[in-house]
């Protein structure tokens, strides 16, 4: 999909769709009055008959609109004028891209960049607008004989009528599109099967983007140069597998300045079995999801590459497959990390935070400046905070504070919970240094409270993105791209400052 802003006077524009708000109780929105004068009170008319109530996210497509140069004309409810908040603005915004699908429409000019959103200025509008057009047209067809027909719009206009914003606009919507673009990559491969989704597909993955975009440099760690490091933990997990781990390296430049560059660490678990402490098999459904950090990593640096950040960054992705074997790991098992710290596996299901320790402390040789880790690492956090909020668990809170502001502007949301170290208790052992297991209570803050201690020499956040990476459950089971966005604006605040 193409997308475009234009300026000045566009309601005589040719289209195959105008898209326009209106809101309750019959209240038109500016380009909807104009649009009413031109028709002859075509609108009016129609409010005054009940057709159209206003309400958040209803839809009508009219056809032949008197003196309307665009072929047809959808309204799309925008609720009471003065409440509306963010949330009702992207369900008005998706509610228009749904109706444009159904009605085949092929070139669009929207006019929902004026409608007035609580705290929201006109770039931001700009960037959700084109971020959620690109979500609706996504699909993931790979594998199906019968393909679903692709989005029939390759042309949206966003209509402005403050000039004095365009150069702000412009950068919204190149940022938007690139976001989108990273997002689309995180679900393609994230929505790949296990069987195909490997830790070696990973590394081709990475390897591929560095040959599309220049800034990008990828280097592999094969299982001999993990032994060599001494990768105890992560080795571990892969045992049981036939499946070769990967440590996966990719560096961005953005920027010939020198600087210490941002360390973002995923998961890439490509399938999770839970290895000899073995999950129901209900539970395994979803669990080709257990890589979304890994994903997440991969669509963050093209995201970020396709917008060209002057920023210095390091992407890693610990890939391995969990599998029960005759050679997997064991409950009991002690085993030794990169950091020297040794490791008595109590629950070989809880192996996210084993291949992610050895990659935190793999990450001491950048001297990064932050390091974020993004990992689907407990169920825990679904319980705690649905499929809304990613859970969030720092050693910094200026780092915190930071991501937490840049869920809020992305609309990728966050919340912190504690990292206290009353939690560290949980994860005693009597024969090694930690458990890699607290038990059942705050699950989620004691796996964070593990990775805390491999991540002790510098500024670190984790990303528990289990209930918001990917819907993981039954026949309805798709990833989200998340928490790409959240990332994103992150990256782009860290280089306005």
């Amino acid at each position: 999909m193409k997308c475009q802003i234009k300026t000045g006077p566009l309601e005589h524009h040719k289209t195959d769709c105008m898209i326009v708000g209106l809101f309750e109780h019959n209240e038109l929105s500016p380009t909807a009055k104009k649009l009413d004068k031109i028709s002859g009170g075509y609108l009016s008319q129609l409010l005054k008959h009940n057709e159209f109530e206003g309400k958040v996210g209803q839809t009508v497509m009219l056809y032949q609109v008197p003196h309307l140069a665009a072929k047809k004309l959808l309204l799309v409810g925008c609720g009471n004028a003065s409440t509306l908040t963010e949330r009702d603005f992207r369900k008005v915004v998706t509610s228009s891209f749904r109706a444009l699908a159904d009605a085949n429409v092929q070139t669009a000019i929207s006019f929902l960049t004026e409608i007035p959103v609580k705290n929201q200025a006109l770039p931001t509008h700009i960037k959700h607008t084109v971020e959620l057009g690109f979500e609706a047209s996504y699909q993931f067809n790979d594998y199906k004989s019968e393909k679903k027909p692709a989005s029939s719009l390759h042309t949206l206009i966003l209509a402005m009528t403050e000039k004095n914003q365009l150069k702000k606009c412009e950068e919204a919507l190149r940022q938007g599109q690139a976001i989108a673009a990273g997002v689309s990559y995180t679900k393609q491969l994230a929505n790949q099967p296990s069987n195909i989704c490997t830790p070696t597909y990973l590394a081709a993955q990475a390897k591929a983007l560095a040959k599309q975009y220049t800034a990008i440099k990828t280097t592999v760690l094969e299982q001999k140069d993990m032994k060599k490091l001494g990768m105890g933990a992560l080795l571990a997990v892969a045992k049981g597998s036939a499946e070769p781990p990967k440590l996966i390296c990719l560096e961005y430049k953005g920027s010939k300045k020198k600087q210490a560059p941002i360390a973002i660490v995923g998961k890439g678990i490509t399938f999770d079995t839970g290895g000899i402490s073995l999950k129901p098999a209900e539970a395994m459904v979803g669990m080709k999801y257990d890589m979304c950090g890994a994903a997440t990593v991969l669509g963050t640096l093209k995201a970020a590459a396709e917008l060209e950040l002057p920023i210095h960054l390091v992407g890693l992705i610990a890939s391995a497959e969990n599998m029960p074997s005759g050679t997997g790991c064991k409950p009991e098992d002690i085993v030794t990390s990169l950091s020297g710290q040794t490791i008595e596996i109590m629950n070989t299901d809880a192996e996210g935070r084993l291949v992610l320790c050895d990659a935190l402390t793999y990450c001491e040789r950048f001297k990064p400046d932050a390091v974020i880790d993004i990992a689907t690492l407990t169920g825990a956090v679904v319980i705690a905070l649905g499929h809304h909020a990613t859970g969030l668990m720092t050693n910094n809170q200026a780092l915190g504070n930071e991501l937490l502001q840049a869920g809020m502007e992305s609309y990728d949301r966050a919340w912190q919970l504690p990292l206290w170290e009353d939690y560290q208790e949980q994860l005693r052992s009597p024969f090694a240094d930690m458990s890699n297991v607290g038990g059942r209570p705050a699950g989620t803050i004691t796996a964070a409270c593990f990775l805390s201690r491999f991540a002790k020499k510098f500024h670190w956040a984790h990303l528990d993105v289990a209930g918001t990476a990917a819907m993981m459950g039954g026949s309805d089971r798709y990833a989200t791209g998340r928490p790409v966005p959240m990332l994103m604006q992150f990256l782009i605040n860290r280089c306005k400052n």
